[in-house]
């Protein structure tokens, strides 16, 4: 859970799921924020804080991150995090409306790191 030091408000939520310790991988998903939180620098500073934690303490080579193909706001939100598409999972999975969906795979690899955590920093800093 996300919450508002201000309030304590629960504005949202984000975390590891689908963890792969055989191979270094983890997924950041669930996200979601209320209205007013988007587009403020909340996602960054929560992103920054799970891929900190992926990368420089559970060693993870690669850090994913999957999306409704429609989803263009996560996608964008995504990638401003400095995410790179790896493919799209076609008919991957059946929604509320029984039709099946496309899904988006990005992804920040280890190598990539260094350079997505001071993008992030600078981004923050901007907010602070």
């Amino acid at each position: 859970m996300v919450i508002d030091k201000a309030s304590g408000k629960i504005i949202g939520s984000t975390r590891f799921c689908h963890a792969d310790m055989v191979n270094q991988r983890v997924e950041v998903g669930y996200t979601w924020y209320a209205k007013s939180s988007q587009r403020s620098s909340i996602n960054t500073e929560c992103k920054m804080l799970l891929l900190t934690h992926a990368f420089e303490v559970l060693d993870a080579i690669a850090v994913e991150f999957r999306t409704h193909w429609h989803n263009q706001a996560s996608r964008q939100a995504i990638a401003r995090l400095g995410a790179k598409q790896d493919c799209v999972l076609r008919n991957h999975q059946k929604g509320p409306d029984d039709l099946y969906r496309d899904t988006v795979v990005l992804s920040i690899i280890n190598l990539e790191w260094p350079a997505v955590k001071m993008s992030l920093l600078h981004k923050l800093a901007k907010h602070s």
